[in-house]
C-alpha cells in the first residue's frame, strides 16, 4: 500500500537564502508541500552565483542551485518595498510555514518578523534560521556555516590531522545541511503541536547550535571537567586497531575494531598472521596500546602489500568494520548509495535530463517522495495567492519593478489582477461584476487573447484575458469581469 504524502496541500514560504534555510524547504517539498521561494528580482538569491567563484568545482551546470534550490516555484518579489511586502504578507496570511534566515535587524526592517507576520495568521509556522542563536550578545551578528558551525563551535579545531597541522577547512554547506534537517524538525514539531492546539508559533535552530550538537561528545567532555588532549600524529596513535592504513595502489581506509577481544583474531588471519594472535605483545588490549607503534608497524606493511580492492574483500570476509576513503568521484557511481535510494534523477526541464541529485536524508515504508524538480529560475511565477475553500478572491500588488515592458493585462489594471491556484484550480480574478466559466484544456500553454474570443460564449470582457492550457485535461475556473452579451446572429 502507498501512504499519502504526509505535506500534501502544505503551504511553505521560502524566504531565504543560500542553503540551511532553503535545504529544510526542500524536504518538506519532498513529502508533497508546495513550496514558493522569495528572491530578489533579477539575480535572485545569491546562492545562484556561488558555484561561479572561484575555487568551486566547474560545471555546465549550477549544481549547488540546483541541489538545494530543487522542487519549489520561485517569485521574485522587491521586499524594499512597500509593494512588495504586501504582496509577501498576503502569501503569509495564506501560508502554513513561513521560513526565513534574514538576520533579525533585517526582519524588524522589513517588517517580517514573527510579530509582523502571526496576527496576520495566527496558524503559521515561523521558522527562523540565525547564526549564533535568537538571544544573547551576538544573535544579531552574520555568519556561514564555515564561519559558525565549524569553526566557532570546535569542530575545525579538534579534526584537524594533528596538533601541529593548521585548523581544518570544511567544504561548502557541510554545516548548513545538518542544520537544515533541525530546522525541518523544528517545523515538523510545531505542525504536530499545531495539531493538537490549533495555533502556529515561532521555531528556531543556528548553525553555532547545530556545530555544537556534532561537537557534543568533545563539548561534553570538557563541561565535565575533561582535558581535551591535542590530537596525535597519525604514527603516535593510542591505538593501532583505530586508525588509517595505506594500500598498494595508494588508497586509504580507516579501521575500527572495538570489540578488540574478538576481532583480533579475525584480523590477524585476514592479513596472513594468525600468529600475531599468540604474541605476548599483542595479547590483550592493554598490551596492545601499549606496543602500539610496534603494531602499526606490522600493520603498516601488511596493508600496503596489496590494493584496496584485495583489502575490502578480505575485511568483509573476515566481518571486520572498516571504510574506503572514498573520494566524490567514487559517490556519484556508489553503488550502494543509488541501490538505497541516496542518488536520484532530476525531472523537470530538458536541462536536467539525465542529472542526478542527493536525496533528503529521510525515508518513510510505504511512501514514495514527490519526484525532484530541476530548480526554477528567478520569477518563474507571478504573484500567486493561496485561497483557502470558500474565502473571496484576492487582489495582487505590483510586487517588483519590470526591465521590459509591461504585458496588456499589466497595463490594464496591475492592481486588481491576480493569478491564483485554489486546491487544482485556476483562475483570474478582477472586478466584482464576473461570471465564471467552468473548461476543460490541454497542453501548457500561458498566452494574452483577444477578448473577442469569448464573445461566442455570450462573454465581452472588458480587459484582455489569459489563454491557459495544462499537460493534463483538468477542470478550471475562468472568472473574469464581464459584460453578459448575447451571441451575433448567424
Amino acid at each position: 500500500m502507498t501512504l499519502p504524502l504526509p505535506f500534501a496541500g502544505l503551504k511553505v514560504i521560502d524566504c531565504a537564502s543560500f542553503i540551511a534555510g532553503p535545504a529544510a524547504a526542500t524536504v518538506l517539498a519532498d513529502f508533497g508541500a508546495d513550496v514558493i521561494k522569495i528572491e530578489p528580482p533579477g539575480a535572485g538569491d545569491p546562492y545562484r552565483s556561488f558555484s561561479a567563484m572561484p575555487g568551486q568545482p566547474i560545471s555546465p551546470h549550477n549544481h549547488g542551485w540546483l541541489m538545494d534550490g530543487r522542487s519549489r516555484r520561485s517569485l521574485a518579489l522587491d521586499l524594499k518595498t512597500e509593494a512588495g511586502r504586501n504582496v509577501l504578507h498576503r502569501m503569509a496570511a495564506q501560508a502554513d510555514v513561513f521560513i526565513t534566515n534574514y538576520p533579525q535587524p533585517v526582519r524588524r526592517r522589513l517588517g517580517l518578523a514573527f510579530e509582523d507576520l502571526e496576527p496576520h495568521n495566527p496558524r503559521l509556522i515561523y521558522a527562523a534560521l540565525s547564526a549564533y542563536g535568537e538571544t544573547g550578545p551576538e544573535a544579531e551578528k552574520t555568519g556561514f556555516d564555515a564561519t559558525a558551525y565549524w569553526a566557532r563551535s570546535g569542530l575545525m579545531d579538534v579534526v584537524r590531522a594533528d596538533f601541529e597541522a593548521a585548523p581544518a577547512r570544511s567544504t561548502p554547506g557541510m554545516g548548513d545541511h545538518p542544520t537544515a534537517m533541525a530546522l525541518y524538525g523544528a517545523i515538523v514539531t510545531a505542525l504536530y503541536t499545531r495539531e493538537r492546539s490549533g495555533r502556529g508559533g515561532f521555531v528556531a535552530s543556528s548553525l553555532l547550535a547545530n556545530g555544537l550538537w556534532a561537537n557534543a561528545y568533545m563539548v561534553q567532555a570538557r563541561l565535565c571537567g575533561a582535558t581535551i588532549p591535542p590530537r596525535p600524529k597519525r604514527a603516535q596513535a593510542p591505538n593501532a586497531l583505530a586508525n588509517m592504513y595505506c594500500c598498494a595502489d595508494g588508497r586509504w581506509f580507516l579501521l575500527v575494531m572495538l570489540s578488540e577481544e574478538r576481532q583480533w583474531p579475525a584480523l590477524t588471519a585476514a592479513i596472513g598472521q594468525p600468529g600475531l594472535a599468540d604474541d605476548p605483545r599483542f595479547a590483550s588490549n592493554a598490551t596492545r596500546r601499549a606496543n602500539a607503534t610496534a603494531l602499526m608497524a606490522i600493520l603498516d606493511d601488511a596493508f600496503a602489500a596489496h590494493p584496496l580492492a584485495d583489502w575490502r574483500t578480505r575485511l568483509d570476509a573476515a566481518g571486520l568494520t572498516f571504510g574506503l576513503v572514498g573520494t566524490v568521484d567514487e559517490v556519484v557511481v556508489d553503488e550502494q548509495a543509488r541501490a538505497a535510494g541516496m542518488l536520484i534523477p532530476l525531472e523537470g526541464t530538458p536541462e536536467s535530463a539525465g542529472l542526478s541529485t542527493i536525496d533528503s536524508p529521510i525515508h518513510i515504508a510505504g511512501l514514495t517522495k514527490t519526484p525532484a524538480r530541476a530548480a526554477p529560475r528567478v520569477g518563474q511565477i507571478r504573484a500567486r495567492f493561496w485561497r483557502r475553500r470558500g474565502s473571496p478572491p484576492m487582489k495582487s500588488t505590483p510586487c517588483c519593478p519590470r526591465a521590459s515592458s509591461p504585458s496588456p493585462l499589466d497595463r490594464a489594471t496591475p492592481d486588481t489582477h491576480a493569478f491564483e491556484l485554489n486546491n487544482g484550480a485556476s483562475g483570474l480574478h478582477s472586478a466584482p461584476a464576473r461570471s465564471t466559466a467552468t473548461l476543460q484544456v490541454l497542453h501548457i500553454k500561458v498566452r494574452f487573447v483577444d477578448p473577442s474570443i469569448l464573445a461566442p460564449m455570450g462573454f465581452l470582457p472588458r480587459r484582455p484575458i489569459m489563454a491557459i492550457e495544462l499537460a493534463h485535461a483538468i477542470p478550471f475556473e475562468l472568472d473574469l469581469p464581464c459584460q453578459p452579451r448575447m451571441p451575433p446572429a448567424r
